[in-house]
């Protein structure tokens, strides 16, 4: 990472920064409030690094839940990172080594910021990629330390400040709508979403895997009309 990448790819992950920092502290406040410690925050979020794969996390580990639960849930839960990897296959492309930590790293976030922006001119596109998957890695852990240390150090009832998490996804999700003219893949994920909601109900989020399925086959329907239109 040269210092002419760092600048180009940092404005981008701002929005980023602000939302992980704070999703990081609550995540890490949370953990603190059923008996971690700091240092569980940081390896957590070092080597899991899936927001809400970890707030899961924290009730899997408060309730000491079996094994075999929290690795339905989390499948269920992180599934929708396979349909990210897919779209993202050509993109890190000749990405050597980085291409592992870039399949790692890929969250709701990164991945939002991915899809839509390109690197200046003058700026290798593989290094701007991968810094700013790095970048927003960095502000997650950082995020979860402070939470950690504050929520070891202050006590207050952590009920319902996980929804942090999903607001900071909605407002990249607003985002995305206004900077892109062709909304039918938004319109296929809600139709399948409610329709298997409606079907297999909520219970577990079953409905998840069978609503990406959707997703996936009708991407890949619309695909030659999706990569027309960007084309055009």
């Amino acid at each position: 990472m040269n210092r002419k990448t760092l600048a180009a790819a940092f404005p981008h992950t701002v929005p980023v920064l602000m939302g992980y920092l704070s999703i990081g502290v609550v995540f890490g406040w949370m953990l603190s409030a059923v008996g971690f410690a700091p240092t569980w925050a940081a390896i957590m979020s070092v080597t899991i690094y899936a927001g809400s794969g970890q707030y899961l996390g924290v009730d899997l580990l408060a309730n000491a839940s079996p094994l075999g639960d929290a690795a339905f849930l989390t499948l269920i839960i992180n599934f929708r990172h396979l349909v990210y990897g897919l779209s993202m296959l050509e993109k890190f492309r000749g990405m050597g080594w980085r291409k592992l930590y870039m399949i790692f790293s890929l969250t709701d976030e990164t991945y939002a910021l991915l899809a839509g922006v390109q690197a200046p001119e003058g700026v290798n596109e593989k290094s701007f990629y991968f810094t700013i998957a790095l970048l927003d890695h960095l502000y997650w852990i950082a995020g979860s330390i402070i939470g950690a240390v504050a929520g070891a150090l202050i006590t207050i009832n952590t009920e319902g400040i996980d929804f942090a998490m999903t607001a900071l996804f909605l407002v990249i999700a607003v985002e995305q709508w206004q900077s892109n003219t062709r909304h039918a893949p938004v319109f296929l994920g809600a139709a399948g979403t409610l329709a298997c909601l409606l079907i297999f109900g909520p219970d577990n989020g079953r409905f998840l895997i069978p609503a990406l399925a959707i997703l996936v086959a009708g991407l890949l329907l619309m695909r030659p009309q999706l990569e027309g239109g960007n084309k055009s």
